[in-house]
């Protein structure tokens, strides 16, 4: 057999082996389903759920397609080239070269082997001690992340956000969709610090800053998370406002709180209750679902008492004075372009994080 062609059926193996892991089979599945569902005109009664299938539907598309893509065109160069042609296999040496180039870039996909790796993402960040400073990071920070999922072909929603008094936010929660967005954020769960010269002081002082990052994996399926309806407290308020005309003059803040855990949740941005209360079941799931991960139990019903992430987890350090470095205190990658690091370039300290041999 050619040399060539024993090299495409390799890669026809590997690409096989690649497909069965990443459970592509079931992700084609769920795509048809999904596709039946938003076939169906009554879906579109609730137009925020529709919505959230749709998102789904996008992500896990580009998720399997490339994989389904490149498989396809391999099955089809390795029955060409059966015809045991030496100037034909001669003539599509390029093309074989391309395609390994392309499943070695994907084959990445293969480090996102966690239970919720596949699934979107939702960031939460929170300021923390140091007033202005504090506020001003954590903005900075919304503004990697948002970099970061644009050069990586993803999309943001922002679902709550906090503005501070002087400058920066208090605190932000994204919706990140696009493949393996879990997968890919999870790296950078816990607290992240910033050493620069404070510019809020007219002292121009060093100051130390901190934020903390939540990352949950978006759970879309109350099937993937089942919470009993009697381990819910869910209050109504009135949403907060600016005043004038569109001051909110309606009980539909939704406050959810899961009693065995002490988790609670509160949404106010949307001007139903009805859709606070689905996105609040929403980010309350993903806080459950990251919680039960951190603890390493089968179920909801085993959950101890504690909110997911916490000041004492810190991850990473970013130094912009009196030298400019930023850190990953669990991994160690480090790099001096630090301007870079603002400016959403992550994806090294992602790939550091997951092919780690564990940085629990």
């Amino acid at each position: 057999m050619q040399p060539l062609l024993k090299r495409l059926q390799k890669l026809r193996t590997q690409i096989e082996a690649a497909s069965e892991r990443l459970r592509l089979a079931d992700k084609e599945v769920h795509i048809s389903e999904l596709e039946g569902q938003l076939s169906t005109s009554e879906i579109w009664n609730n137009p925020n759920h529709a919505q959230d299938l749709s998102k789904q539907l996008a992500a896990l598309k580009k998720m399997v397609d490339p994989w389904l893509t490149l498989e396809a065109q391999v099955c089809d160069l390795t029955e060409l080239l059966d015809l045991d042609d030496d100037t034909l296999i001669a003539e599509f040496e390029g093309q074989i070269i391309a395609f390994e180039n392309e499943f070695e870039t994907m084959r990445k996909d293969l480090l996102f082997d966690g239970d919720f790796d596949d699934h979107n993402a939702i960031l939460r960040l929170s300021a923390g001690v140091g007033g202005t400073d504090a506020q001003d990071w954590t903005e900075m920070l919304e503004r990697m992340y948002l970099r970061w999922a644009e050069k990586s072909d993803m999309s943001t929603s922002s679902i709550e956000r906090s503005t501070g008094e002087e400058a920066g936010i208090k605190s932000v929660v994204i919706e990140v969709t696009g493949p393996f967005a879990y997968g890919k954020l999870k790296s950078e769960h816990g607290v992240h610090r910033l050493v620069r010269l404070s510019p809020f002081n007219s002292d121009n002082l060093r100051q130390t800053s901190f934020a903390l990052v939540e990352v949950l994996p978006q759970i879309d399926a109350p099937s993937e998370v089942q919470i009993d309806d009697k381990d819910l407290k869910i209050d109504v308020y009135r949403a907060g406002g600016h005043g004038g005309q569109s001051v909110n003059t309606t009980d539909s803040a939704v406050r959810i709180t899961h009693i065995p855990t002490g988790i609670v949740v509160a949404i106010q941005n949307e001007r139903s209750q009805l859709q606070n209360k689905e996105t609040a079941m929403k980010l309350l799931r993903s806080k459950l679902a990251q919680l039960q991960m951190e603890q390493h139990v089968s179920s909801i019903t085993e959950l101890q008492a504690g909110e997911s992430a916490n000041w004492g987890s810190q991850i990473r350090n970013y130094v912009l004075h009196p030298y400019t470095l930023v850190k990953d205190t669990r991994t160690k990658h480090e790099t001096n372009n630090a301007q870079g690091v603002l400016d959403g370039d992550l994806d090294s300290f992602m790939e550091a994080y997951l092919e780690a041999p564990s940085v629990e």
